[in-house]
């Protein structure tokens, strides 16, 4: 397991859960009447999609962001996510290990009051446990497939790093009116910063290529009259 992967994920902000992937059950959803927002390669999003990404994701709206802008912009992640989940899937990557998803969990589950409030807000989306759970472990494999993916192509020299260290990192520090460290005491720190920079930087290009041979329909901005029916969701009795 590369040890960059955690690193990754905390450069690409906190890990969206972008509900059902291809072949996920959704035999657990109660009554839910949903609405398709968008279909990536015959793979529908739903409104509640959006809703679970936002409720255990820990997204917020933006300054000057209303509701259905920040709904919009979770739609443009899920998208972006469900091409690359695919293209993981599609070339049948090993699993991540358990404790990987157990703590990644954990962390979501921190983030409510209380034991009771995040199940109760899992039942309000449809959700269990092991659904959540099943969301994760594909949200760390696409997390570490790009790393091993993309982390071939990014290469930090030291000239880069001294540069930083210069032009960025010192003037920060001095206008903060902090101590400045020695290059030496601190240049992987700063080559972990320029590589992430690099990855994501590879990770926007990836994810563009991927779309671009993508068959996506987006329905969040049409009229309500051209939007795919209503889907009905029950639980098995």
């Amino acid at each position: 397991m590369p040890r960059t992967a955690g690193r990754l994920a905390l450069a690409l902000g906190a890990l969206l859960l972008l509900a059902r992937a291809p072949g996920a059950a959704a035999a657990a959803e109660p009554q839910l009447r949903d609405r398709v927002v968008a279909v990536v390669d015959g793979d529908p999003i739903l409104q509640t999609d959006i809703d679970r990404a936002i409720a255990f994701g820990g997204v917020a709206a933006q300054a000057g962001e209303g509701e259905r802008e920040l709904r919009r912009r979770v739609l443009d992640t899920i998208i972006e996510e469900r091409l690359r989940i695919h293209e993981v899937q599609r070339y049948g990557f090993e699993q991540v290990p358990v404790e990987m998803i157990t703590k990644q969990v954990e962390q979501i589950r921190g983030r409510f009051a209380s034991e009771d409030a995040f199940r109760h807000r899992l039942g309000e989306l449809g959700m269990q446990l092991d659904g959540l759970e099943q969301l994760v472990a594909q949200q760390l494999q696409v997390m570490v497939y790009v790393d091993e993916l993309l982390g071939a192509r990014v290469f930090v020299g030291l000239e880069e790093i001294e540069s930083y260290y210069r032009k960025t990192l010192v003037p920060e520090l001095q206008a903060k009116k902090q101590q400045v460290p020695p290059l030496e005491d601190v240049r992987e720190q700063i080559r972990d910063v320029l590589r992430q920079q690099r990855l994501n930087e590879e990770l926007q290009r990836w994810t563009a290529e991927l779309r671009s041979r993508a068959d996506v329909e987006d329905y969040f901005d049409r009229p309500q009259r051209e939007l795919p029916p209503r889907v009905g969701s029950k639980a098995p009795g």
